[in-house]
C-alpha cells in the first residue's frame, strides 16, 4: 500500500473499540450509516481470525478497513479501478477488475472484496482470479447487499443470494468457511425509511439520523437481535462471508 503513513480514517471509524461508520456525511450518506456499521462490525469480527500474510483489497477505495487488517497481515496491495476525477494516493495498481488480475498464481494469502461483488459485469470471472492468484489455504473476505438501493449506477448489476454465493465457492473449488446475513427486517425498513426521509427539506436528516440510531440501538437489544436474525434469512440487508481456497 502506497502513502500507508498518509492513511486516515474515511467510511468506517473507530469508537470505543467498535468498528462502525463515519458520522461525516461527507463519507458516509446519513441514510447509509445503520448498514456501514453493520458491515463494519461483521469485518471486526473476522479479520482477527481468517487475515493473514500478504493481503489484497480488490476495489479498495480509500481503504477503510487499512486498520483493521493491518496488524494481522504481513503486506499489503491496493488495488482499484482508474478513477480521473478523484486521485488515490494509496493505489499500487489501477485495473478492470471484469479483467484478469495482474498478478501471478498463488501471490496473495488473503483478499478483501468490499461492496464489490455486485459491481462486476461477469462475477464468475473474477472468482476465477481470485482463486488463481490466491495461495493454497489463503482466504476470501467479502460482503455484499441485497436489498438495497441501486448505487453507482449504472455501475450496479446484481444483489446475490446465499445460494448464489455458495455456488460461486463450489465453482471456483474452494470451501465456504462463513456465510452470514447482515441484517433483517427492522434495518430493511429502517434504511428504507431514512432514504425517503432524506428529500424532505430541513428536518429530514435530523429525522433520518434518530431512525438509523434508534434502529441500531434496538438490534443489539435481545428482542431486536432475535426480530433482525428471524427476519434476516428471508429479507437479508446483505451478507458477509469467508471462504478458504482448499
Amino acid at each position: 500500500m502506497k502513502n500507508a503513513d498518509m492513511w486516515k480514517e474515511t467510511k468506517y471509524v473507530l469508537k470505543s473499540g467498535r468498528l462502525a461508520a463515519s458520522p461525516d456525511p461527507r463519507e458516509v450518506s446519513i441514510s447509509s450509516r445503520l448498514i456501514a456499521s453493520l458491515v463494519a462490525a461483521s469485518y471486526q469480527g473476522a479479520l482477527g481470525a481468517h487475515a493473514t500474510g500478504r493481503l489484497l483489497d480488490l476495489g479498495c477505495g480509500s481503504v477503510p478497513l487499512y486498520a483493521s487488517y493491518k496488524p494481522y497481515v504481513t503486506e499489503i496491495t491496493c488495488v482499484d479501478w482508474e478513477n480521473t476525477s478523484h486521485r488515490n494516493i494509496h493505489l499500487d495498481q489501477e485495473a478492470d477488475l471484469s479483467q484478469p488480475l495482474p498478478f501471478g498464481d498463488a501471490t496473495f494469502d488473503t483478499i478483501i472484496l468490499s461492496d464489490v461483488l455486485e459491481h462486476i459485469p461477469v462475477p464468475q470471472s473474477l472468482w476465477n482470479e481470485m482463486n488463481r492468484v490466491l495461495a493454497r489455504g489463503g482466504k476470501i473476505i467479502l460482503n455484499v447487499p441485497f436489498y438495497y438501493w441501486l448505487h453507482e449506477q449504472p455501475h450496479d448489476y446484481y444483489r446475490y443470494t446465499r445460494f448464489a454465493l455458495q455456488r460461486f465457492v463450489q465453482n471456483s473449488d474452494m470451501k465456504m468457511i462463513e456465510l452470514k446475513e447482515v441484517g433483517g427486517a427492522p434495518e430493511i425498513l429502517a434504511d428504507i425509511t431514512s432514504k425517503m426521509l432524506m428529500g424532505i427539506p430541513l428536518v429530514g436528516a435530523g429525522a433520518a439520523a434518530i431512525l438509523q440510531g434508534l434502529t441500531l440501538w434496538f438490534v443489539r437489544t435481545g428482542i431486536g437481535r432475535r426480530i433482525s436474525r428471524r427476519t434476516a434469512r428471508g429479507f437479508p440487508f446483505g451478507y458477509f462471508m469467508v471462504a478458504e481456497k482448499c
